[in-house]
């Protein structure tokens, strides 16, 4: 016996859809790249995107599985894009700008890429690039007619605006398979070549629906939302989505990431909720710290992710200007939320330091995501909070395999997915990332957590950053060396860090020496590079005392 509802497939464009329908006066603020701001309602959004899809069908050939790059910063054309493109049929692609040349190469023709859409800020990289692209008909700058550049040695340039013009805005969106692609987004490739993550319709509409409850993103309609994630970046947290889908209204950044940037967005936009790395609330932070007549009044909650949040960091946003932060992690493969650290009703008689301790932790699944730790045996491992193995995943929104084939040895015939996480799990379902497996710091046959040795360091007064890598050692196999960065103005001493961490880790992980360097290097999506760092120091002689 059958079910008698009705068959209603998962498609991106019923989300806008219902955001126009039901939520089409709320409004979408971008910082335009040309300078003045933007705004436009989920209405507008619907009809740009239904003209935009029409006009890249009849120009741009564009139809179902056409593969088509976005090379853009988070503002309303790249929205339009999206439920353009991705409601015609069409694959989206986004291309992350801080990628080195060569792996951007690598993954548009990869990817076989038939259109770029760039936004101005980018024309220099593919006047550079474009004689390497042999699967790429043209761009489509994204600007008017007013503000396309002259001479631009790029060839077979359209511009956005004119394309838009030459479409109707009454398009109907074609019938689609649920589990038709829509999204491509690529690894960071820290080993080996990046590799294509497929996102389905079903599994964005899946996705987003999760992540607006209240355990979660806790998004709804009176929400003011700032996605400074970048739309480029791990199917941009799914806020493309989920905004809409909750009618809260969106602010779009564009290009300024900086502190006061950030900032002047926050407070002219009355912004209650917001979601970046920790880089980027690193800055605002330090904005707020140099300007002490500045506050958050309108901010709730803030969404952290991407890399650990630092205990500093979370008490600054709680204690000093009242906002709720909610630590997250997740993977582009994951669409890419998979854990986010809110308390249960159960908890909330737990300790205040119990209850910090929890909140520091990457947090719990919500519906949809299994999860798992298991050792090199593939034997699963007890939710006791001390015991650490490699993190596993599965759900309808999880990568099932990469694009073209690659990686297979990431997933295996039950489903799991290999996150490449090293972490625990606790009593109350908890997750805690310990490490990446590739960067864990084996010693003497156990297991050091670099993550651990990096939050413990940057607690202490002069340290803007710190990174934990294990370099060789003739007795334990590896010893930590711990790389720091030091604020501005200090002169914060190797003993001085060493004390500070005494006691907070356990003593025999105690790093065997404290290099201070300038900066320390990012991969493109803005996690510390521990692959440079151990390239940097592999001459690197610890003490042997």
């Amino acid at each position: 016996m059958k079910g008698l509802m009705q068959d209603w497939p998962l498609l991106v464009h019923r989300v806008l859809d219902h955001a126009a329908r039901w939520h089409g006066e709320r409004e979408i603020v971008s910082r335009s790249i040309e300078g003045p701001v933007h705004r436009q309602s989920y209405r507008d959004l619907d009809r740009r995107s239904r003209a935009l899809a029409s006009a890249s069908k009849k120009h741009l050939k564009a139809k179902k599985g056409s593969v088509i790059a976005t090379m853009a910063w988070n503002g309303y054309r790249h929205m339009e894009i999206w439920y353009g493109l991705m409601g015609l049929g069409a694959v989206v692609h986004t291309l992350n700008p801080r990628l080195f040349t060569e792996q951007l190469i690598y993954i548009i023709n990869h990817a076989e890429d038939q259109w770029i859409f760039t936004d101005l800020t980018f024309l220099p990289i593919f006047e550079k690039l474009q004689d390497k692209l042999p699967t790429v008909k043209g761009f489509v700058v994204m600007t008017d007619r007013a503000h396309m550049p002259v001479g631009t040695k790029l060839s077979n340039v359209i511009c956005y605006e004119e394309l838009l013009g030459q479409g109707d805005e009454g398009f109907a969106w074609p019938r689609l398979d649920e589990n038709t692609a829509c999204g491509l987004c690529y690894t960071s490739g820290t080993t080996g070549n990046p590799k294509g993550v497929v996102y389905s319709h079903r599994s964005n509409v899946l996705h987003a629906m999760t992540i607006t409850g209240a355990d979660a993103f806790a998004l709804h309609s009176r929400d003011t939302t700032l996605p400074v994630v970048p739309m480029f970046h791990a199917n941009a947290w799914s806020l493309t989505f989920s905004c809409p889908m909750a009618g809260a209204k969106l602010v779009l950044p564009g290009a300024k990431l900086d502190g006061a940037s950030v900032f002047e967005l926050l407070d002219t936009e009355r912004v209650t909720m917001t979601a970046a790395v920790p880089t980027i609330w690193l800055m605002l932070l330090q904005h707020l710290e140099q300007n002490p007549t500045l506050k958050l009044p309108y901010l709730e909650r803030v969404l952290i992710g991407g890399a650990s949040c630092p205990e500093p960091m979370m008490r600054a946003f709680i204690e000093t200007y009242g906002v709720d932060v909610i630590h997250a992690w997740g993977m582009t493969e994951m669409s890419p939320m998979g854990t986010l650290s809110r308390l249960k009703g159960s908890m909330l008689d737990l300790p205040p330091a119990e209850k910090w301790k929890e909140k520091l932790k990457q947090g719990r699944p919500g519906f949809g995501i299994d999860m798992k730790i298991t050792d090199d045996k593939n034997e699963e491992l007890p939710h006791d909070g001390k015991v650490f193995g490699r993190l596993k995943v599965r759900g309808p929104a999880i990568s099932s395999a990469y694009f073209k084939g690659e990686g297979v040895a990431a997933f295996d015939a039950d489903g799991w997915f290999d996150t490449g996480d090293v972490s625990t799990i606790d009593e109350w379902g908890f997750m805690q990332i310990t490490d990446r497996s590739k960067d864990v710091i084996k010693s003497g046959g156990e297991w050091i957590s670099s993550i651990d040795l990096e939050n413990a360091a940057l607690g202490c007064a002069g340290v803007a950053e710190a990174a934990a890598i294990g370099l060789p050692h003739p007795k334990w196999d590896e010893r930590p060396l711990l790389v720091v960065v030091r604020k501005a103005g200090t002169e914060v001493s190797k003993d001085e860090v060493l004390a500070h961490m005494t006691g907070k880790v356990a003593k025999w992980w105690m790093p065997d020496d404290v290099a201070f360097v300038d900066d320390i290097p990012h991969t493109a999506t803005g996690k510390i590079s521990k692959l440079q760092l151990r390239e940097r120091f592999r001459n690197y002689h610890l003490p042997t005392a």
